[in-house]
């Protein structure tokens, strides 16, 4: 494919990522790949020659179509591109970037918008869950105007009300894919924990990270980049996630007593394809999910750092720009833990909508 493509560039929640329909890509995989790495501009650590925004939180690419599963709308399956590596990895879901796929659904014509509000069932393909993304629809035209702020994002834009079921262990097979709330991991405490976003859970404190630290200043850290990476493979053994040297996943979440009035402070550290970390600039949707629901339970590593919310209070996760709150309950089950209910508020809104020509092939 030498053409152009269909494309619209959308700011989902704090991250931004090409959203296509799956039927103007190549349905190969390895086709397919290589055609979006040469649209992103990867492997180069600026992207200067593509649409992606030097950066994994905008090196991102949405592809839907309409789904087969009649209990959904439509299908998404999430991709992440690498910047100055060359990957693509499906092994993960992105919370932010399906802000935005009920909006593009309603604007390529997948999904009829009703007049007032519309809502979009997704039926999430990295990982077999379900959200219900539901958003502002006068006239049957998708309003992304708002005065909804979310941290990490100038501004205000139109709320879109994100309802997930079906993530608690959608890839790691279980809330705690361990099998316990708390585990020593090479020589650390550690939660593991899987609502949406496999993730391990540590006490900063436990490894020298100062809770206050810029993303700046701990990306500059390459011994505990290293430190990280020994907790990271020996973790996704144990969460059955297997060999996880190449991949983006597990997450890894540093956590605190609150800062500025939340309910825990938190540090993001983003795999990249084993090539170090990026530390996130916020914290994503799944990645708030699943930091609220691995706390929740009394024996785990959050055991006397969370200020917990009041009843009907959301639970504020804070992080480097601000906050996400989000409403988690869990409780116990015959056969361990499952959560009952995962929300969150996001935005989005569309860049442009177009025709992006990929680069020659190197």
């Amino acid at each position: 494919m030498t053409g152009g493509i269909p494309c619209i560039l959308m700011r989902g929640g704090t991250s931004k990522g090409a959203y296509f329909l799956a039927s103007d890509l190549p349905a190969e995989r390895e086709a397919r790949d290589a055609l979006l790495l040469r649209v992103m501009g990867t492997p180069d650590a600026r992207q200067i020659d593509g649409v992606g925004g030097a950066h994994p939180l905008t090196s991102k690419v949405a592809i839907v179509a309409p789904s087969a599963d009649d209990g959904a709308d439509v299908d998404y399956l999430f991709l992440q591109t690498g910047v100055d590596e060359a990957f693509v990895s499906d092994r993960q879901n992105c919370g932010n970037i399906i802000a935005g796929v009920g909006p593009f659904a309603v604007e390529r014509g997948l999904v009829t918008a009703a007049d007032g509000t519309t809502s979009v069932r997704i039926r999430m393909l990295n990982t077999g869950g379900y959200a219900t993304a539901t958003f502002a629809t006068p006239g049957g035209v998708v309003d992304y105007d708002g005065e909804l702020a979310i941290d990490g994002v100038p501004g205000t834009a139109g709320a879109i009300a994100l309802d997930f079921q079906g993530v608690a262990g959608s890839t790691a097979g279980a809330l705690f894919p361990t099998g316990a709330v708390r585990d020593e991991i090479d020589g650390t405490d550690v939660t593991c924990v899987d609502n949406g976003m496999p993730s391990v859970l540590f006490r900063a404190a436990d490894l020298g990270i100062d809770p206050d630290a810029s993303p700046a200043e701990l990306d500059a850290d390459a011994a505990l980049a290293d430190r990280l990476e020994r907790l990271r493979l020996a973790a996704a053994e144990r969460m059955g996630l297997g060999d996880v040297a190449g991949a983006t996943i597990p997450k890894l979440v540093a956590i605190a007593e609150p800062r500025a009035g939340g309910a825990l402070a938190t540090r993001t550290f983003l795999p990249q394809g084993g090539k170090g970390f990026r530390t996130h600039t916020s914290i994503g949707v799944l990645g708030a999910l699943t930091v609220a629901a691995g706390v929740a339970i009394s024996d785990s590593v959050g055991a006397g750092l969370v200020t917990a919310p009041a009843p009907g209070d959301p639970f504020v996760v804070e992080h480097p720009t601000g906050h996400f709150d989000v409403d988690v309950a869990v409780e116990r089950s015959a056969d361990g833990w499952r959560v009952t209910r995962s929300v969150a508020l996001r935005t989005a809104r569309k860049l442009f909508e177009g025709t992006v020509y990929p680069r020659p092939r190197l």
